[in-house]
C-alpha cells in the first residue's frame, strides 16, 4: 500500500509541475507501477524503502514514456512501462534494499551466503541473483514473444486498418467513445 501510494503520489506531483495538469488515468499507472515495483521485495524490505520503490518506479514509468514516445513506439496502455521495466526495477532492488531480518524470517537463515540487500551489507550475492533473474525473465519473454509479434505484423494481424485507426478502436469495436474529450471537454484544460 505504501508503494503504490507512493508511486500515484510522485506521479501526480511530477505531472502537475511539468504540464500543469493532474491526469487521473496517469496516477492509477503510477499506483499500479509502485504495486508492480514491490511485488518482489514487499515480504523482505522496510516500510520506508516500500515508499521508495514506489515513487522510482513511478518516475521510471514516466521516463519509459519519453523514451518510447521519442522512438515512435505506441503503447497507449503502458503496458510494457508498468509491467515490464517496473518489474524490472522490483526485482533489482530486492537485491540492494532486502534486510537480513525479513530475509531470515521469510525463508529461514541460510549459512551458505549472505542473501540480504547489498544496502545492508549483504555482500552482492543476492544482487547476482536477482540480476540473473531479471535476465532470465527477460530472455524467456522476447524468446517466445518475439516470434509471435514478428508472424502477427508479418501477416498483418497486429495493426488495425488506418480508418479504424482514425475513428478509435472504442468507437469502432465498442460503440463509444471512453474519453471524456470526445464529448467536448478538453483534458488539458486547468479547469478539470
Amino acid at each position: 500500500t505504501l508503494s503504490a501510494a507512493s508511486g500515484g503520489m510522485v506521479t501526480l506531483v511530477y505531472l502537475y509541475f511539468r504540464h500543469h495538469i493532474y491526469d487521473l488515468i496517469a496516477v492509477c499507472n503510477g499506483i499500479l507501477g509502485g504495486l508492480v515495483g514491490i511485488t518482489a521485495g514487499c515480504s523482505v524490505v522496510e516500510p520506508w524503502a516500500a515508499i521508495i520503490i514506489g515513487g522510482i518506479a513511478a518516475m521510471i514509468i514516466q521516463g519509459v514514456d519519453f523514451v518510447l514516445n521519442k522512438l515512435q513506439i505506441d503503447d497507449p496502455l503502458q503496458a510494457v512501462h508498468i509491467h515490464g521495466f517496473c518489474g524490472m526495477w522490483g526485482v533489482f532492488v530486492v537485491g540492494i534494499m532486502a534486510t537480513e531480518k525479513y530475509v531470515n524470517q521469510v525463508y529461514g537463515t541460510d549459512s551458505r551466503g549472505n542473501y540480504y540487500g547489498l544496502f545492508y551489507g549483504g555482500g552482492g550475492n543476492l544482487l547476482a541473483c536477482q540480476l540473473v533473474g531479471i535476465f532470465a525473465i527477460a530472455g524467456w519473454t522476447l524468446g517466445l514473444l518475439g516470434p509471435f509479434f514478428f508472424f502477427m505484423n508479418k501477416f498483418g494481424f497486429l495493426r488495425c486498418s488506418a480508418e479504424v485507426e482514425q475513428i478509435g478502436l472504442d468507437v469502432s469495436k465498442h460503440g463509444g467513445s471512453a474519453y471524456a474529450y470526445d464529448m467536448g471537454v478538453d483534458p488539458t484544460s486547468k479547469a478539470i
